[in-house]
């Protein structure tokens, strides 16, 4: 028997869900070598400023408000 009713398991369903799409659609990227800073949808593109394939991925839901 599970811990959580039905009616929980469906409320954290739709949060694991929320968070899957914040991690795909709100990505904090960072340069290693120029230190540029950007928020994208997508992973594997270029650094705007230096072209680097180098990045940092990081989701931006991780970051408090404020």
């Amino acid at each position: 028997m599970s811990e959580f009713s039905n009616s929980d398991q469906a409320i954290f369903a739709e949060w694991r869900q929320k968070i899957a799409i914040a991690n795909r659609h709100n990505i904090f990227c960072h340069c290693r070598d120029c230190g540029e800073e950007w928020v994208d949808s997508h992973r594997n593109v270029s650094c705007p400023a230096c072209q680097s394939q180098k990045l940092e991925y990081i989701a931006c839901w991780q970051f408090p408000d404020g």
